[in-house]
């Protein structure tokens, strides 16, 4: 073999040598990212957060969840590490988390120290009341999940039909109904929302008018208070256990007994984490409480 040939033939040997090792690294970084973006690490904390996930297209990386995320239904089939205001440390440490998303207001406060003290991601959402926040909610979602670009395509969707939503539902009655929000009346004490919460937030996107304003928050109200109140309509959470209130019994206490929603019995439940998660669903949620609301067309 000749000196050129004795070149050429090493040369080529040194290229397939180099080709095979960048296709071997090419390889291994695809694997690599393929088993990043297929790794099921997150705990999610929140049923609107859960929900967020989902509608990413990484309900995949779900490793648990908490007690308020029931959508969608086969969501409930991942071990749950409890109430998300009442969590404990060793019940989120047990399901081995890479990464936890919490919608705000977890607690307790000592149980959320000890968590972010043992070594693991922890992501805090903002709570939402609008169409900003929760678009706010997808992007901080999407930021954590690195998938900006579903999240800015997930919350344009998401502002657009509410938008679209609350424009029909304004537009659609003349007579705003009063809607008293019901959150329990366990023992026939009566807790209601009444300004700056989620409640008054949908029923002023669906149309209607919260009865309750001379209070913040969630309060339990005075007999006096609710007849000030005067609603047309209840509305309150579709759920059973402890706070579970027939529609009977709730209009026949003395605070009810005389107010217009008692005369026509006007009572409307809906899913609490629709009504209430300020999530990919809210739409849905403003289109069919005002449906319920003004269904005789008034």
């Amino acid at each position: 073999m000749t000196p050129l040939r004795d070149n050429f033939a090493l040369f080529a040997t040194v290229l397939s040598l180099c080709l095979g090792l960048a296709f071997a690294v090419s390889v291994n970084r695809l694997h690599a990212k393929a088993g990043s973006e297929e790794q099921a690490d997150v705990l999610s904390i929140g049923g609107s957060v859960t929900e967020i996930v989902v509608a990413l297209g990484q309900q995949h990386r779900l490793k648990a969840r908490d007690t308020t995320s029931v959508y969608p239904e086969d969501i409930s089939a991942l071990p749950d590490v409890g109430y998300m205001r009442a969590l404990s440390s060793e019940g989120i440490l047990s399901v081995a988390p890479g990464l936890i998303l919490s919608e705000e207001g977890a607690g307790p406060p000592e149980a959320l120290d000890v968590i972010r003290g043992a070594d693991i991601s922890f992501v805090e959402i903002p709570s939402a009341v609008d169409g900003d926040g929760i678009a706010a909610k997808i992007m901080a979602v999407a930021k954590a999940l690195n998938v900006p670009e579903r999240g800015e395509t997930l919350a344009a969707e998401v502002r657009e039909s509410l938008a679209a939503a609350e424009k029909r539902a304004k537009t659609a009655s003349d007579n705003a109904h009063r809607v008293m929000f019901v959150l329990s009346a366990k023992d026939g004490r009566i807790v209601a929302a009444g300004q700056n919460t989620e409640a008054d937030a949908i029923i002023r996107m669906a149309g209607g008018i919260n009865a309750v304003t001379d209070v913040s928050g969630y309060k339990q109200l005075s007999d006096e208070a609710i007849g000030l109140a005067s609603p047309d309509v209840v509305l309150m959470m579709d759920r059973r256990g402890n706070h579970a209130i027939s529609d009977e019994a709730l209009l026949e206490l003395p605070a009810m007994r005389l107010t217009p929603a008692a005369r026509t019995r006007s009572i409307i439940r809906m899913n609490g984490l629709l009504l209430l998660g300020f999530g990919p669903r809210t739409a849905e949620a403003v289109t069919e409480l005002h449906r319920q609301l003004y269904a005789d067309g008034s």
